[in-house]
């Protein structure tokens, strides 16, 4: 394999007394700004693409990506009135549309249709939000993948779109006034035109826009002056007497504050002021508010609050359960219906509103379930099912007969009966007892090629859910595998705190053993271990490459984190510092380099088969993380597996992506992975 050339400077920075070089530090620059990194680009994109496209198994995949891809698709509908919104995909459109549907059951109509918006379908619907009486809907337009956002407003019986517009929104929520005069966002300052790009996350702030004004004149909300960057997002009650904000610093906890909107001066209670412990919101009768929380119960406990009272003073409605995690409450109807996650899977249990248990909600198998989506004075509900095997599906739930029945279940083109699902349990390097989920065909007995997959970060979970792209590995005799490492939030609070910051190795110990129990279980074949992840996950690929290059024979890292000395310098980053660390505490910087994907690649060492990829346009985690990686890796002796980069245009972190951008970027994965895990592909009737 020839590598495009890679022009190397004299770039250095010195931290606590120690040198560390940077050579490829040109390539921060943005790729849409400088030709020099564009051209650079436009030779690896080259390099990659003939690669990628002589691969025999590319077409196959791609195939049955599509045929796999081409299910409806729906979210879980937002009741106002008699009206129901809710986005829907056919399939295989680029973009899902959002529908109004004219009662439970009734005829469904299209009020916007992104398709229209661009040709190559990048445009994409972001946040949206119907108001209180579902006579306006506010909705975001994110475009090529960015995390920036344009707000207009569609009044949907007339179909007319207003001239209101909100530009530079970022990382928002929508939520009406109780009247639909206006709504509630967030958004940082306006950065300077060339900035955009890369403009950090400082000075997030919650707005509101008044219908028929300019958004000059938008009220300023709530703007927090702690030490640590936050983002703040808002959401109004049902009764819309109040509007709550969340402010976090990514750590797995927020503080909370409260504005009467019955007070004209909109008056801010703070109820809590640390970022220690997640809250959030279930319902509230008058004063009276229900919310769960961290605080006080690591896996999750019921409290309630009057705001009648001078202080914010928590009771404790229902305790926490130390076999479970719970991940929701919403107050709907007459009752509290509370979901735990046990062991990463989802069970629901009701309470009344006293505290006292009523029962559990049957749900449809063994999987994963959304939050409850329904009001308090209401008995209606709605909520979606998914899990390896069984598509995402929408369910209707009464309340008051605890009961449910399907409201869209799609089909899919494969025969899931012979899908086989099987959780799994191993012990990590300190003895820490990992779940793992483990899919596969029922037919498929031998070691086989295998796809292992996580993410250990910032508290977010890996449950189960039904993965056009792990169907088509799996297709082929291929099996896919899930662990449930450090740093996610499987197991609560702890589970989080023992794979972030100083205890980050964690993370990488426990997915190295999983990889370690795939092949002495004869579950993997002895070379047949692809490795996968994104953005935390990409982080987590670099890691354990560097770490155990022999375990692998093929690794894909996706939109990763992976230079820990800079990551803090762009976009989000500041707000990463509290899950990673900062480079300018010297302890923080140790811990760092230690693991840094891009400054722990070992020259001299075979390594495994690498694609790594990204897009032209993430302002989340910027490419220059994967550019830099990627030319280090192509300047060192690591063998000859090669070490490709895939570089998406018009697209971003992931959010938004077209649907065919989607199938052919992962039929591009897949068929690498296989063709160096000795996977055999053939067509799938």
């Amino acid at each position: 394999m020839i590598y495009p050339q890679t022009v190397q400077v004299d770039v250095a920075d010195v931290y606590f007394g120690q040198k560390v070089a940077d050579p490829y530090r040109w390539l921060e620059n943005d790729i849409r700004r400088d030709p020099a990194v564009s051209d650079w680009v436009d030779a690896q994109n080259g390099i990659s693409a003939s690669y990628l496209a002589g691969l025999p198994g590319r077409d196959v995949f791609r195939v049955r990506l599509t045929a796999l891809f081409d299910h409806e698709r729906l979210t879980t509908p937002e009741k106002r009135g008699e009206r129901y919104f809710f986005t829907r995909n056919s399939g295989l459109e680029n973009q899902a549309v959002l529908v109004l549907r004219e009662g439970v059951y009734g005829l469904d109509r299209v009020v916007i249709d992104p398709k229209a918006w661009s040709a190559d379908g990048t445009i994409a619907l972001a946040e949206w939000a119907p108001s209180k009486d579902g006579s306006y809907l506010a909705y975001a337009i994110q475009e090529g993948g960015t995390d920036w956002r344009r707000i207009r407003v569609l009044e949907v019986d007339s179909g007319t779109i207003l001239n209101d517009e909100i530009k530079r929104a970022r990382f928002t929520s929508i939520a009406w006034a109780k009247d639909s005069s206006g709504f509630f966002y967030s958004r940082n300052p306006e950065p300077e035109s060339d900035a955009a790009f890369v403009a950090p996350v400082l000075g997030h702030a919650v707005y509101f826009h008044k219908l028929g004004t300019e958004q000059a004149e938008d009220r300023l909300v709530y703007a927090s002056e702690a030490e640590v960057p936050l983002i703040h997002t808002v959401e109004v009650t049902a009764d819309g007497r109040y509007a709550v904000i969340y402010s976090t610093a990514l750590t797995g906890g927020n503080a909370l504050a409260i504005a009467d909107l019955s007070n004209p001066g909109w008056p801010i209670k703070t109820m809590v002021d640390t970022f220690d412990h997640a809250w959030l919101l279930a319902g509230n009768i008058g004063t009276k508010f229900f919310l769960s929380t961290q605080q006080g119960a690591e896996r999750g406990r019921v409290v309630t609050t009057d705001l009648a009272g001078p202080v914010a003073v928590f009771a404790e409605l229902i305790a926490e359960r130390h076999d479970r995690v719970l991940k929701f409450a919403a107050l709907i109807g007459n009752r509290l219906i509370v979901s735990y996650m046990h062991d990463a899977k989802t069970e629901v249990e009701r309470y009344k509103i006293d505290g006292k248990p009523d029962g559990v909600v049957e749900l449809p198998g063994v999987g994963s379930a959304g939050a409850f989506h329904g009001r308090p004075n209401d008995d209606e509900a709605f909520f979606v099912f998914t899990s390896h095997d069984v598509p995402a599906s929408i369910y209707r739930y009464d309340v008051a007969t605890n009961f449910r029945t399907p409201w869209a279940e799609p089909k899919v083109a494969t025969d899931l009966g012979n899908i086989l699902v099987e959780q799994r349990f191993y012990a990590s390097r300190d003895g820490t007892r990992v779940p793992i989920f483990i899919v596969r065909r029922a037919d498929v007995s031998a070691p086989a090629p295998t796809m292992l997959t996580a993410y250990g970060g910032f508290g977010i979970s890996m449950v189960p859910f039904y993965s056009p792209a792990a169907m088509a590995w799996v297709e082929q005799g291929g099996v896919y595998a899930v662990a449930n490492i450090r740093g996610g939030g499987e197991y609560g609070k702890a589970w989080h705190d023992a794979g972030r910051g100083q205890k980050k190795q964690n993370s990488f110990d426990d997915f190295i053993t999983a990889g370690e129990f795939l092949k002495r279980e004869g579950i993997t074949s002895p070379d047949g271990l692809a490795i996968q992840g994104e953005s935390n996950g990409g982080l987590l690929i670099g890691a354990v490459v560097n770490q155990r290059p022999d375990l692998f024979a093929a690794a894909i890292a996706s939109v990763g984190v992976l230079d820990m000395l800079r990551f803090e310098r762009y976009t989000g980053g500041q707000l990463w510092t509290q899950e990673f660390g900062r480079p300018d505490v010297e302890a923080d910087f140790r811990n760092l380099l230690a693991y840094s994907p891009l400054h722990n690649i070992r020259s001299g060492t075979r390594y495994p088969a690498i694609l790594v990829t990204t897009a032209d346009a993430d302002d989340r985690v910027v490419p220059a993380h994967s550019f830099k990686y990627v030319a280090t890796l192509q300047a060192c002796d690591l063998g000859a597996r090669p070490h490709l980069l895939r570089v998406e245009t018009r697209a971003g972190h992931g959010a938004g992506k077209p649907t065919d951008k989607a199938i052919q970027e992962t039929a591009d994965m897949w068929a690498f992975a296989a063709h160096w895990t000795g996977m055999s592909v053939g067509n799938v009737e």
